[in-house]
């Protein structure tokens, strides 16, 4: 996969997984459709989801360095 690639999907994927760990937008999603019962495991997996993209951008950004430096 290209760094761009790479980079964007991290970024992207952190910046949505932070919108709905700091603001309650899933919670009035779930709440509106009749879903409520799933926001008991939401920390479980949106956490670890933002930790993961986070590292993907960590890693993106490590390759487009060293492909730089070469």
């Amino acid at each position: 996969m290209k760094e761009k690639t790479l980079l964007r999907t991290g970024v992207v994927g952190s910046a949505v997984a932070a919108l709905c760990c700091f603001t309650p937008v899933l919670v009035i999603l779930l709440g509106t459709v009749g879903l409520s019962a799933w926001l008991s495991w939401l920390d479980f997996v949106l956490l670890p989801a933002l930790a993961g993209f986070l590292g993907l951008v960590a890693y993106a950004l490590a390759r487009r360095k060293s492909a730089g430096d070469g």
